[in-house]
């Protein structure tokens, strides 16, 4: 008996100077931030409604517009220069965009701090940042106003799900290996079409919940596409030089830009028919959970 005492002492003590650590690590990340928002952001957006301000990286075409647009989410790491890159990328394509940071100032590499970047984001400020960054895309001069979509990269992902419910005027939602709804009830009020990405081997969204999202969507009449990319881990679109390599991110990427050419230069998208409904769903405690070991130990890790 008193060796088991000892084990489980032995086991709790481990667990507290574990926990112990990563709060402490966190913090420190904190301040060793050394502006790396600073490196990633070239524009202010005012805040709307009383909200702060929104600092963002902004990516405009070549040419004279209105340009379509698009915000693009970054992922739970916060903006940084991947999704940097993502958007000068898609810049390219004549795609005005606009990246971001809906952390309020947060953005780290390290997986401990993103986790908690993802339980501090409160989902009414998150909707309240986008509502500022989508009232200063319609006073651009170079944006087509009705011809905003939304976009975005494993929280993100889920973000740009969560947004356009929230704002019936999008033109058309990607989400890129983000958790989804399922409940037809609920996406029946999305705006427009909505393409989804996903990898076979992402072992912190199951197949059977992209398939139920799938179902979801068409029993709620939303046109839709959803693709699995056999083989492939969370997080393996990553940059614009991995995109520019080939294979499957290429093909995902590729795959995105016919999706906006065809809801948002061709005109099939413009009447918006969703409702702005007040969606907040419970924190997903176990996708965030499977994502940290996605990120630490699984497939997703050997993109790091």
């Amino acid at each position: 008996m008193k060796i088991i005492k000892r084990i489980l002492v032995g086991f709790l003590s481990l667990l507290g100077g574990l926990a112990l650590f990563l709060v402490f690590s966190v913090a420190v990340d904190a301040l060793l931030d050394g502006g790396r928002l600073d490196a990633v952001t070239n524009t202010v957006i005012p805040g709307v409604n009383g909200e702060p301000d929104v600092r963002a990286y902004v990516a405009k075409p070549e040419g004279e517009g209105p340009f379509p647009a698009v915000i693009m989410i970054h992922e739970f790491f916060g903006l940084n220069e991947s999704i940097v890159s993502k958007a000068d990328l898609l810049a390219q394509d004549g795609y005005l965009v606009v990246a971001p940071d809906t952390f309020r100032g947060s953005t780290t590499a390290w997986i401990p701090r993103a986790i908690y970047q993802v339980i501090t984001a409160r989902q009414e400020n998150i909707n309240a940042d986008l509502d500022s960054v989508y009232a200063w895309l319609e006073t651009q001069p170079d944006t087509a106003i009705n011809r905003i979509a939304i976009a975005g990269f494993c929280y993100g992902g889920r973000t740009s799900l969560t947004y356009s419910l929230h704002n019936n005027r999008l033109a058309a939602t990607v989400i890129f290996y983000g958790s989804p709804e399922t409940d037809p009830a609920v996406l029946a009020n999305l705006p427009g079409p909505v393409l989804g990405i996903f990898g076979s081997a992402d072992q912190s969204i199951p197949l059977t919940q992209v398939t139920a999202f799938e179902k979801g969507l068409e029993a709620a009449g939303i046109p839709h596409q959803i693709t699995v990319y056999d083989g492939q881990p969370h997080a393996f679109v990553q940059d614009a030089e991995g995109i520019q390599a080939g294979g499957a991110q290429a093909e995902a990427w590729n795959e995105m830009l016919t999706f906006l050419e065809q809801t948002l230069n061709s005109g099939s998208s413009s009447n918006n028919t969703g409702a702005a409904v007040d969606y907040r769903p419970a924190f997903a405690w176990k996708y965030y959970a499977l994502l940290i070991y996605e990120h630490a130990f699984g497939t997703a890790s050997h993109h790091h």
